[in-house]
């Protein structure tokens, strides 16, 4: 390589290391022009735009770095720039031609695990962050996120305590590696004897970040629950949302607008205008979060005749994608509107042909995407002979199980989960759409959480019998099902039914007072 071209090639590398992505952009189009067969040059740009969240536009320059020099670290970070849009397939595809004992870069590794894990392929994702772990181990370069990313896959397949040496070891590495500590406290109930409060509260103390702060004020919350100290554990809760919160809050103009919109919408649509897809494959599982979609999956999922897909986004996003609107967000009014002019069958097709890399070889899949419900009318249009199932929960144990559930940061959908009166009503909402939808549409099931608890046999008949199954005896005994549990109840479905979840709320008095009184005026009653 001539001189300068070495030159520009350090000098991009340099700056895109040092986070200066225009002074990397502008060496780095030099270089390819100068160049145009330099397949770093390419792969470079690529992650130049992927720095920016230009994930197309990288997909294309990886692609084109691949026809110039075959490299791992291309190949790697193309699995993972698929996995990123959605292309799962494309994702496990590109990620598995590459055999484990060719790689010999730890990051390469990790970044194929993480596109497995993304495309919900556990099992081989874990062998991928074994093989990261070993490389860096070997080379003295151990790092915290390899341990801690195998530990969530570890968690996701039941090996609990491969996962719990995996964050110790994460920890080890990085005293402040908070993603660590926070799945640690949730993957095993800590006693009075055995715990890891005195270690977090130091933690807490030195950390700064607003998403720090969260991670360990909801590590500390559940052992401070899990001793039976409910109003420290509501505190600790508190704590660590707090800076989160004034960094983030919750848009209640905008969402009181969302659900308003939906509920006319589906008022003024009450006919299709293009007949839907005729597909009974899908079963919806869907509702406020903690309120009981994990257990119904695993329920339905234990027939032979029906395969557990996860939560997937594939309707959403096929809706954004159909809908061509240009606004930041997935889920808006103008894109609902826009929805509603569609082809349904065209939307109903994009939707079963992006979740073809998960299911395809069961007469049904479940989908349990818990905010689905927002778009419930539009599912009814798109696939009309899907079966919806929507579980309702008491609305304080609802409302309790997501403030204290940590979910996605930076999540603009989940920002009312840093209150817990932002949460009631929000709840409030969820509540009195589901109300609306089960009166419009005949494929709906409401489904009680405590009703399933207190019957279990007459409701999972029940359930079986909606969903046009015959009727098979392993659904009673759902906790004994193998499959990897990718969601906040991963423990307790691993255990038959029980009522220890039940009226949990109370015990977070008088901390529940406001919330309370709002429901209360809202005309929403429970125990």
């Amino acid at each position: 390589m001539q001189p300068n071209l070495k030159q520009l090639h350090q000098s991009a590398i340099h700056s895109l290391n040092q986070g200066k992505i225009e002074q990397a952009h502008k060496a780095l189009v030099e270089l390819v022009t100068l160049k145009p067969d330099f397949a770093d040059g390419y792969f470079l740009l690529a992650m130049v735009n992927l720095t920016v969240g230009q994930i197309h536009k990288a997909i294309k320059l990886i692609e084109k770095a691949l026809t110039l020099g075959q490299s791992i670290e291309y190949t790697a970070q193309l699995a993972k720039c698929y996995a990123l849009t959605g292309e799962l397939q494309k994702a496990k595809n590109t990620a598995l031609s590459v055999p484990l004992k060719q790689i010999t870069k730890a990051l390469d590794a990790d970044t194929l695990g993480v596109a497995l894990t993304q495309a919900g392929i556990h099992e081989q994702a874990l062998n991928y962050f074994e093989r990261a772990i070993t490389l860096a181990t070997a080379a003295n370069k151990a790092q915290p996120p390899f341990y801690y990313n195998y530990g969530v896959s570890a968690k996701f397949l039941g090996l609990f305590d491969k996962a719990q040496h995996a964050f110790e070891n994460a920890i080890a590495l990085n005293p402040l590696h908070h993603q660590s500590h926070f799945a640690l406290s949730d993957l095993t109930k800590v006693s009075k004897q055995n715990n890891h409060i005195e270690r977090l509260k130091n933690v807490f103390e030195q950390v700064t970040h607003p998403d720090t702060k969260l991670h360990i004020g909801h590590a500390l919350a559940k052992e401070y629950q899990d001793i039976g100290e409910f109003s420290d554990a509501f505190n600790a809760l508190k704590q660590g949302k707090v800076a989160k919160r004034a960094v983030q809050p919750f848009d209640h103009k905008s969402s009181t607008e969302l659900f308003e919109h939906i509920k006319l919408l589906s008022e003024q649509h009450t006919q299709a205008l293009t007949q839907g897809n005729p597909t009974a494959e899908p079963i919806f599982v869907l509702g406020m979060p903690r309120s009981g979609t994990t257990l119904v999956e695993r329920i339905l999922s234990s027939h032979s005749d029906v395969q557990s897909a996860g939560e997937l986004q594939d309707f959403g996003l096929s809706v954004k994608k159909l809908s061509q609107t240009q606004t930041p967000h997935v889920l808006d009014t103008q894109t609902l509107s826009k929805a509603y002019e569609l082809d349904f069958n065209q939307l109903g097709s994009t939707y079963l042909n992006a979740t073809r890399v998960i299911t395809g070889s069961h007469k049904h899949f479940i989908d349990k995407l818990p905010f689905n419900f927002f778009y419930i009318d539009l599912i009814t249009k798109a696939l009309p002979n899907a079966k919806i199932i929507c579980m309702l929960r008491d609305p304080m144990d609802t409302c309790i199980g997501n403030y204290r559930q940590l979910f996605t940061i930076n999540n603009p959908y989940y920002a009312y989960s840093l209150d817990l009166l932002d949460t009631a009503k929000f709840y409030s909402r969820f509540y009195k759409l589901m109300q609306h939808f089960s009166t419009l549409h005949s494929n709906i099931k409401l489904v009680k959480y405590e009703e399933l608890v207190a019957q279990p046999e007459q409701q999972i008949k029940e359930l079986v019998s909606f969903c046009n199954l015959e009727w098979q005896p392993q659904c009673i005994d759902f906790h004994l099902n193998t499959a990897p549990v990718s969601t906040a109840s991963k423990m307790q479905v691993r255990q038959p039914l029980n009522n220890k979840a039940i009226g949990r709320w109370k015990a977070f008095k008088p901390h529940t007072d406001k919330a309370v009184e709002y429901l209360l005026k809202q005309g929403i009653s429970f125990e």
